[in-house]
């Protein structure tokens, strides 16, 4: 089955930690909303038309891909079983809402998953390209490229004065969402945060957590991405995008050498506490884990410590997630039960990267 290698606790090229900025900048997203012109949107359509769009969209990129040195998986979401999309959720390669379709949705991943074209979710497709750091640009290029081959094959919804027409108002012309995930400890322990939140958002940009709208920032990490998509030329919104997230970063690097010159037994302290729990703990809960994560990367940031690899953290923090849990267990688990296995996880895996976590298991 197409989908089982994406399944398996393996990273994503964008988990890499390469890239610019990438100690603050942990991963570039850029979105492509659009839509066919001879269908009704989704949440309009039927079951026959959803189909009929799922084969006019996965048939260009199967037959042409290659065009553009891609390989891509065609996956029918409601194939998988409930764990299997969970855990495609937890990679960021497709979203929530496509799960909960009530039409006929897939997926086309690309094989080192830096592409992902959600099929029949708001809209009849959504084109995301993920690069680890920051890459807006890149991110970009890759989602316009791939988005001319399609638009040179299909008929999209398009109006001269208004743009890319789309299921929401609000994704209308450029249909482009870029986001940025920012690693940002030192603003949120002095509290600078919360003035910045509300003066981005002024700015039209958006705040939101790690797996987008309603989710919370676990483990200081957020997510900054563009709010209008029309009025502005993709290259306006990149540029502003690019220009505020320049800006935070500077801010985070203030922040890190302030608490650094002022506290650094403290921020010591907490450091290697957080690496100790990672390393011993029988049982982990995710905010705890997601908590501790966060200050153990920004003591390798720091070159406090020097024996952690940053990608293995950009793993587990997806794989410390409940899907990717159950599935590292292999059977179901009760909420203890995976705070049970997070904690195993985390011993073997930075076990492997050379730290000695002594002890035995009682369970």
């Amino acid at each position: 089955m197409a989908v089982e290698r994406f399944l398996q606790p393996h990273a994503s090229s964008w988990m890499a930690n390469d890239g610019k900025n990438v100690d603050i900048a942990m991963s570039t997203r850029v979105r492509l909303a659009r839509n066919l012109n001879n269908f009704k949107f989704p949440y309009a359509f039927t079951e026959d038309e959803a189909l009929k769009v799922d084969k006019e969209i996965s048939s260009v990129l199967l037959d042409k891909g290659n065009e553009l040195d891609y390989t891509f998986s065609h996956i029918s979401i409601e194939e998988l079983a409930e764990l299997q999309k969970e855990i495609l959720v937890e990679k960021h390669l497709i979203s929530p809402y496509l799960i909960n379709s009530h039409h006929s949705g897939s997926v086309l991943l690309s094989d080192n998953e830096e592409l992902s074209i959600m099929v029949n979710e708001e809209d009849h497709l959504r084109i995301q390209s993920l690069q680890s750091g920051f890459q807006l640009q890149q991110a970009y290029k890759i989602a316009n490229e791939l988005d001319s081959l399609l638009e040179k094959n299909l008929s999209y919804a398009f109006h001269e004065k208004h743009g890319y027409l789309t299921s929401c108002p609000t994704n209308v012309g450029t249909g482009m969402r870029a986001s940025v995930m920012l690693h940002l400890p030192a603003l949120t322990m002095s509290h600078q945060i919360q003035r910045i939140i509300p003066a981005i958002s002024r700015l039209g940009m958006v705040v939101r957590g790690i797996y987008g709208e309603g989710s919370e920032a676990l483990g200081n990490v957020y997510q900054i991405s563009n709010q209008l998509t029309l009025g502005k030329s993709e290259y306006e919104i990149l540029q502003d995008l690019e220009n505020m997230t320049e800006q935070i970063i500077q801010q985070e690097r203030k922040a890190r050498e302030a608490i650094a010159l002022n506290s650094p037994v403290v921020l010591e302290d907490r450091i290697y506490r957080s690496l100790g729990v990672l390393t011993h703990s029988r049982l982990l809960t995710t905010e705890e884990a997601a908590t501790c994560l966060s200050d153990v990367r920004l003591g390798i940031d720091l070159k406090m410590i020097q024996d952690v690899d940053m990608s293995i953290l950009n793993e587990l923090m997806i794989f410390m997630q409940p899907a990717f849990l159950q599935q590292y267990a292999d059977k179901p688990l009760q909420p203890k039960e995976r705070d049970f296995a997070r904690a195993k996880l985390f011993r073997e895996r930075l076990n492997k990267n050379g730290i000695n976590s002594e002890g035995e298991d009682l369970a």
